[in-house]
């Protein structure tokens, strides 16, 4: 992989054509390191949010030894690189085979539901295999309510008194139990852990039954960039929020009980940008190599500001309009897909045109998870870069939540 100190050094040296994401692993080792820090229990990264084998690798050099995995594929991935790693398998809905596989191949012990029939797969495997249910835990995932950029509560989740009969049943057969939620991905009210907090707090009462542990999930906001023209209030920072959840944790009485959490955002966010370059400029339009089915999904719900910089090529050397200026940009994708259209505008100098580069800040978060082979464009083009984005200069531009006409 090569390296640069920065994003532009990367741009003017390599004059990409294609997408080319920037890994910064100080920055990721900073971010995970500052998370186990703050959190009061165990760290699990979730691999969902990005699996690349660089990004699992370093954190495992970083310390992290439990990982967050949801399917055979981020078994495997996890195993390539931490063979000594633990994995909770945190998913609520799994194929039998694959429960056979976690329990048999991979030695998983940790494993989530939110239903009875989940009970009996796993009862079926457990039996076949001859193993103990005293050496497997049994996460009861619950429904919580909250507010966060995703909500995860609509599709996963038993209702309050569903989980206390859960964690009976499974208690009876000789599993060992815990409570886990996820309140969402990316929250946006701090007081919506207190929430779920007091939520799990009901169902232990009336269950009756030890807690082998208590899982808070993720939702813990990475920061991102700032839409100057939002009316909605800051979110605090993430060490105000981990005040704050180590004073509910205390308060709902989960102090003395084995906990986990499962970042992912939060960890990673930062650890990356991506470089795209301007195929074509129209007007107030912009036509650049990734998009909505590649790195760019966030922009599309429009639920997160991402920050932007400005790479102008130095080979173009007439331009039109004020650098000062900085004006609104729609921004359509590679795709030959009509709907391949950011939802928010970029904020960038009035003279960026064909040609030119544009850095788009904290995209470790997904943009590769979910980035897909549609119209044969796949960005995998990486590059390591030693200073944060946060530290290049005040970036020139943003994603606004204003809209555009056509």
């Amino acid at each position: 992989m090569q390296k640069f100190e920065t994003a532009k050094a990367a741009a003017l040296s390599m004059r990409p054509d294609v997408p080319v994401y920037c890994f910064r692993p100080d920055v990721l080792v900073e971010d995970v390191t500052g998370f186990m820090a703050a959190f009061p229990g165990d760290t699990a990264y979730a691999v969902k949010t990005n699996g690349e084998p660089m990004v699992l690798e370093t954190l495992a050099k970083a310390g992290v030894k439990i990982f967050d995995v949801a399917s055979p594929g981020e078994f495997a991935a996890v195993r390539d690189v931490a063979p000594d790693a633990e994995m909770l398998y945190m998913h609520p809905v799994k194929a039998q085979s694959d429960i056979r596989l976690a329990l048999e191949t991979y030695g998983i012990r940790v494993m989530a539901l939110d239903h009875e029939d989940e009970v009996a797969k796993i009862l079926r495997i457990v039996h076949a295999l001859d193993l103990d249910p005293a050496t497997i835990t049994l996460f009861i995932r619950i429904q919580t309510k909250g507010s966060a950029a995703y909500e995860l509560s609509k599709k996963f989740g038993a209702a309050p008194a569903h989980a206390v009969e859960l964690l009976q049943r499974c208690h009876r057969i000789g599993f060992k139990v815990g409570i886990c939620f996820h309140v969402g991905s990316q929250i946006q009210d701090p007081e919506t852990y207190e929430r779920a907090l007091g939520s799990a707090h009901w169902v232990r009462s009336r269950a009756g039954v030890p807690l082998a542990g208590l899982d808070v999930g993720g939702g813990f906001p990475a920061e991102y960039g700032r839409d100057p023209k939002s009316k909605k209030p800051d979110m605090p920072g993430i060490g105000q929020i981990m005040s704050r959840l180590r004073g509910d944790i205390d308060g709902w009485g989960f102090s003395e009980t084995p906990l986990v959490a499962e970042p992912g955002r939060v960890v990673v966010a930062r650890a990356f940008s991506l470089i795209v370059r301007v195929l074509l400029r129209k007007g107030r339009r912009l036509y650049i190599n990734d998009g909505i089915w590649a790195s760019l999904s966030d922009s599309w719900t429009g639920k997160i500001t991402l920050p932007a910089r400005f790479i102008p090529d130095p080979a173009r050397t007439r331009r039109n309009g004020d650098a000062k200026v900085i004006a609104p940009f729609r921004v359509c994708g590679a795709t030959c897909d009509s709907v391949d259209i950011l939802s928010r505008p970029f904020w960038l100098p009035e003279t960026v045109d064909t040609g030119d580069w544009i850095e788009i800040g904290h995209i470790g978060a997904y943009s590769m998870s979910l980035r897909t082979r549609f119209n044969g464009f796949y960005p995998d083009t990486f590059v390591e870069v030693t200073t944060p984005f946060d530290a290049g200069g005040k970036p020139e531009g943003y994603a606004s939540l204003e809209t555009m006409g056509e």
